[in-house]
């Protein structure tokens, strides 16, 4: 009951402050101004993340799981979410804002273990990382974090992959006997859906760089703390598959732009809500598309914690494929040419 009305509360703190979030945002003309490259015809407020991170750190309070690794994902994730706070509110350059995310990972690597070791992919055994967990951490945790705030580019998509990408994680990290991450995740997924009532297309707000960042730090740190235990090789691609969509969407943009020759930090047009539009697909329905296949990818990885090793092994091959040739044939992987007209071209990140 204690849980329920933890995930009841995260569900509507999200739902209550957001519209103060809305009010506060056209109060201190914290929008985002529309142009040729953006969908939106009117300045929108862009600072609804805070509306997550309240929700989600009340009903993480009300929940009662106090271990030391929830704290310091408590901790680190409102570093980060003050870092794109700020970022959204003043600007700050991309430098200072990727040291906000060290330094938040740094934090939460002090208050938990971290990324402890890996499995080894040849024998199955683990490798003890020793002291080089602590950049693996903030690897991870910086690249997933950045990953969901590079898919922020149409209303509700990273609200929704996210939730969805945090269920999914739940049901693991309960196959696997790790009710704290458990309820992390669940909370965050009740949070995430709260904001989404106002995020959804035609969105009333956007969440900008304050609650990407955010919804990536966490999801990133819920994966150390609830998915890396295993002991089994499939066990370290659990959490690249559940946040498929993000992940392989920041790699295929590394990869096309590398083949085009083209500096790998520069914008483009190839993402895949890019190439969903630009196949006559709504800016709703492009949404939902995206939904269904980071569904299809969470429910794959959730197969793989639960059957034998052999069984999770073939959906792990049967994903990849799927996952390289569905990138090729939308020609998000090496540059296809989808003509876009200009006024449907989504915004970058917000």
């Amino acid at each position: 009951m204690q849980i329920a009305f933890s995930m009841v509360a995260a569900l509507i703190t999200a739902l209550l402050v957001t519209p103060l979030a809305i009010r506060l945002a056209h109060k201190y003309h914290i929008v985002d101004q529309p142009n040729a490259r953006k969908v939106h015809q009117t300045p929108t407020p862009r600072m609804g993340g805070v509306a997550i991170y309240a929700g989600f750190v009340v009903g993480v309070l009300l929940s009662g799981c106090y271990t030391r690794p929830v704290a310091a994902l408590l901790v680190s994730s409102t570093l980060v979410m003050l870092t794109g706070l700020v970022d959204d509110i003043r600007g700050i350059s991309p430098k200072v804002k990727l040291l906000g995310q060290i330094v938040a990972s740094l934090v939460f690597c002090l208050g938990s273990s971290g990324v402890q070791f890996i499995t080894n992919p040849l024998n199955g055994g683990l490798i003890d990382l020793g002291f080089w967990g602590i950049p693996v951490t903030v690897l991870w945790l910086t690249g997933v974090s950045n990953a969901v705030n590079l898919i922020d580019g149409l209303d509700g998509l990273s609200a929704g992959v996210s939730a969805i990408a945090a269920l999914c994680m739940a049901a693991v990290c309960l196959a696997q006997g790790n009710a704290p991450a458990a309820i992390a995740a669940v909370i965050l997924v009740c949070a995430a859906a709260g904001f989404l009532r106002y995020n959804f297309h035609p969105a009333k707000t956007f969440m900008g760089d304050c609650g990407s960042l955010f919804l990536g730090f966490v999801l990133g740190a819920i994966a150390i703390m609830g998915l890396s235990k295993g002991a089994t090789v499939v066990s370290l691609f659990i959490p690249f598959i559940i946040m498929g969509i993000p992940i392989f969407d920041t790699l295929f943009s590394i990869l096309r732009r590398m083949f085009l020759h083209k500096p790998i930090f520069q914008a483009d047009k190839g993402h895949l809500h890019h190439s969903l539009l630009s196949l006559g697909l709504s800016h709703r329905q492009t949404v939902l598309a995206i939904y269904a296949i980071s569904l299809v990818m969470g429910l794959s990885a959730v197969l793989m914690a639960v059957l034998t090793s052999s069984q999770a092994v073939v959906i792990l091959i049967l994903v990849t494929i799927g996952i390289f040739a569905g990138g090729e044939k939308l020609g998000v992987l090496r540059g296809k040419k989808l003509v876009l007209p200009e006024k449907q071209i989504p915004q970058k990140t917000r």
